[in-house]
């Protein structure tokens, strides 16, 4: 049996337009256009796409924090609206890094509180509390008021109480998001060690294409409300790696330019990663269907005469933003 199961889940909200000043008009987003997707037990599970993709909506229905208007999800064999008290009971879910912590109780005291309006007995809360503090290096830092925490030890602890009911299966919407590097780190180190040492199943949500790769043995990429592939992240890298991935360099008046490589020949797509104006200095991604050494002489040249200096080029394997901006660009993206 699959740890979780989501079958053409469909949900829209209804928002309002402002058209001028007194006057709105009402508008049905569709954020999710029947969803469909399955994950093994035991297996870390990527759903990954850019915000407003539909991520945190498939996670609080499966969650049963939202009634999907149609379709059906299960959670360890339970129907998330018909056994929805059921499936509570198989699930830890960490949705926000601050939203359920309270901001004048210690980190300690947040752990011991959920515990036990979780019915923890308190006995077992303690020694709960106490290895998950270790767990997630909090233990020097778990009798200080939660108000004096910075990001990524309010992060820490939210974590940790995902994980306070030893549930088998998590739910962890975007954990790393806005963290520095060392917190976002020892989350990522905690992820693995449950999968691998302890068993539990794993759905992850994240936009960090970097994360995905890193911890993830199956990814779905979503957007706009619809699942784009499944696989695993070699599976998905396979599946793009018809050519040479350009990363280039370019100084100078590069606007206008950019938009001309996407016409020519052979090339894939084109994608702004980073830009100075100030500077007059961008970073491109373009994904080729061949060779760099055979479109090569064609992008310099088209650069050079819309007045773009190439500063630096390299050439680089296909990764899973490659696959991301392959599939989302046949969309129009």
């Amino acid at each position: 049996m699959e740890a979780i199961v989501a079958e053409k889940l469909v949900k829209r909200f209804e928002t309002k337009i402002r058209k001028g000043l007194f006057r709105s008009e009402k508008k049905v987003v569709e954020a999710l256009r029947g969803v469909s997707f399955t994950i093994r037990r035991g297996e870390i599970f990527g759903l990954l796409g850019p915000n407003g993709a539909g991520k945190t909506t498939t996670i609080k229905i499966l969650s049963t924090l939202l009634l999907p208007d149609s379709g059906d999800a299960y959670v360890n064999g339970y129907h998330v609206v018909r056994e929805a008290r059921k499936v509570r009971e198989q699930l830890g879910v960490m949705l926000y890094i601050e939203k359920g912590l309270y901001r004048r109780l210690t980190g300690r005291e947040n752990l011991e509180y959920y515990a036990a309006l979780q019915h923890i007995p308190p006995s077992d809360a303690k020694r709960r509390v106490e290895r998950l503090l270790e767990l997630v290096e909090m233990t020097e830092h778990a009798d200080k008021l939660v108000d004096e925490y910075s990001l990524g030890m309010k992060a820490r602890i939210s974590f940790a109480r995902a994980l306070i009911t030893d549930a088998p299966i998590l739910f962890l919407d975007e954990p790393t998001l806005g963290l520095d590097p060392a917190s976002a780190r020892k989350i990522r180190d905690v992820i693995r060690e449950l999968s691998r040492r302890e068993g539990k199943t794993i759905l992850l949500t994240t936009h960090n294409m970097w994360e995905a790769d890193a911890l993830a043995d199956r990814i779905a990429i979503i957007d706009q409300g619809r699942i784009l592939t499944i696989g695993s992240p070699m599976e998905l890298k396979a599946a793009v790696s018809k050519g040479d991935v350009l990363q280039i360099e370019v100084m100078g008046a590069y606007n206008g330019v950019i938009k001309k490589i996407g016409s020519i020949g052979g090339v894939r797509y084109v994608k702004l990663d980073s830009e100075e104006p100030a500077a007059q200095r961008a970073v491109v991604r373009v994904g080729l269907d061949g060779s760099a050494r055979d479109h090569l002489p064609t992008i310099v040249d088209v650069l050079a005469r819309g007045g773009a200096r190439v500063r630096n080029i390299s050439v680089l394997a296909p990764s899973l933003e490659d696959v991301f901006i392959e599939l989302t660009s046949r969309r129009g993206r």
